[in-house]
């Protein structure tokens, strides 16, 4: 690992070390955006560019760095923002976020992972640049797979980077809006649990399976043609 990568390992490292010895998760619980909602509504009323760009470098800050507070963030989104510009900043802000955590995993640890791996990896990585839209939209969909690891995992594969952009983008959009919706009725909300409740996740679990219809479809299409050859 030459030097500009331990350095930035370390900057890391250094950030997310302090994030968890000043406690800083304190202020991403639902008791603390409750209690300041009406302080952040003023703040943004008078200062709303900043506000705006104040969330936004959070909201990426803390997703690049793969940070707790998320869905705290998201509800925040909606109940400063309201929940059409809410959802808009926080999709941009994480879809950006995850970009980053995407680049610093291939720019660390790619090489290294296809060293020791790569043979194993190489029917992965085909599959990944032929139709990696269609998985990557699955997975964003689907609650079942942690958004940070997705990230992580992603980085340490041929995925082009395109994909995995435009793919988080379109793949968040249905999560990030029932939070960020959520959190412009904060009023009504006790826990996280409350936001998503199992119909919400059962229905993106079958918008992820819609998200891999084309991939069944080419694979079924491409076996048949093979056993009429």
């Amino acid at each position: 690992m030459n030097r500009n990568k331990i350095i930035l390992l370390v900057l890391g490292l250094l950030v997310v070390s302090l994030f968890f010895a000043l406690d800083l998760g304190r202020f991403l619980t639902l008791a603390s955006l409750k209690a300041n909602r009406q302080a952040l509504l003023d703040f943004y009323s008078a200062h709303q560019l900043l506000t705006v760009a104040g969330f936004m470098t959070l909201y990426i800050v803390q997703t690049a760095l793969s940070l707790p507070g998320a869905a705290i963030l998201s509800l925040a989104a909606g109940a400063v923002f309201g929940s059409i510009m809410g959802t808009v900043y926080a999709n941009i802000a994480a879809t950006i976020g995850a970009t980053l955590a995407f680049l610093v995993t291939r720019y660390l640890l790619r090489d290294i992972v296809l060293s020791r791996f790569g043979a194993k990896l190489e029917g992965i990585n085909r599959e990944l640049e032929s139709r990696g839209f269609n998985y990557l939209l699955f997975l964003r969909l689907v609650p079942l797979f942690p958004f940070f690891l997705i990230n992580l995992a992603a980085g340490l594969t041929r995925l082009p980077l395109r994909t995995f952009f435009f793919g988080t983008m379109l793949g968040i959009i249905p999560g990030g809006f029932v939070y960020v919706n959520a959190g412009a009725s904060l009023a009504t909300i006790d826990s996280l649990a409350d936001v998503a409740s199992p119909r919400v996740l059962g229905s993106f679990a079958l918008l992820g399976l819609f998200a891999l219809v084309p991939v069944f479809y080419s694979k079924w299409t491409t076996r048949g043609a093979a056993k009429e050859e």
